[in-house]
This record gives structure tokens, C-alpha cells and sequence, in this order.
């Protein structure tokens, strides 16, 4: 399938086995959400999946029916608990997920930032300024 390897001591496969402490949000049988360590919004979460998944398209192709559904549950209830969600009458919310050496992904474990609590601003400079 993908040519994707898994580093096992990149620091979420850390937080999961519990080598590195995180301040836990929620956690299900195949996610784990956690406050992320340098906030840039007074909302700011990382979702994970348990499982050894490098980025989301590894994650998408890969992962079962049951991780993806557990994953994507997780998310929704991030954006409920943290009163984000613009059809409950938040402000709304961005998800991010870095994915390689373009994108200046940090840690190889797909992860998804929710940001909000504010005005975020656009994601990316207009080309045409």
C-alpha cells in the first residue's frame, strides 16, 4: 500500500503509551484529544488516532471502518464540548492537519488542531496582495 513508516518515538505515539503527560480532553477506544501545549486560539485542541497513521490520507486509506468513524465521532464532540460549533451558535472553528514537509508537519502522527474562541483570519494570504 502506502510507503508510509511509522516512527514509534515521535512524542504523540509517546503520549498515547503515557511516557509524556497531556492535559486530556476526551479519550474513545480508537481517538484521544488533548489541549495543545502552545495554544494559538482560546480554543485550541489536537485530535489523534490511536493508531500508527503518519498523515490523513495514510489515515483515510488505511485505517478501519471503526477508526475513522471513532475518529471523526471525536471530532464532532471536540467542537460540542468547546462551544465552536457555528450551527449551535459558536463562533465557529478551523481544523488543521499539517501533512509533510510542505506543510510543515511537526510530528509525524496525524493530527487535527480545532481552533477557535476568536476571529482566526484567513487561513492563507490572497495572491493577489
Amino acid at each position: 500500500m502506502m510507503a508510509y513508516r511509522y516512527d514509534d518515538q515521535n512524542v504523540f505515539a509517546r503520549i498515547l503509551r503515557g511516557e509524556i503527560p497531556c492535559k486530556k480532553v476526551r479519550e474513545s477506544t480508537h481517538a484521544l484529544a488533548f489541549h495543545d501545549i502552545a495554544p494559538q486560539a482560546p480554543v485550541h485542541v489536537l485530535v489523534i488516532p490511536k493508531g500508527p497513521y503518519v498523515t490523513y490520507d495514510h489515515f483515510a486509506l488505511e485505517a478501519s471502518e471503526d477508526e475513522i468513524v471513532d475518529f471523526t465521532r471525536m471530532v464532532g464532540e471536540i467542537c460540542a464540548m468547546t462551544e465552536v460549533q457555528p450551527g449551535m451558535g459558536g463562533g465557529g472553528y478551523r481544523m488543521v492537519a499539517n501533512s509533510g514537509e510542505a506543510a510543515i508537519q511537526d510530528v509525524p502522527h496525524l493530527h487535527v488542531h480545532i481552533l477557535g474562541g476568536r476571529l482566526l483570519g484567513r487561513m492563507l494570504r490572497d495572491p493577489g496582495t
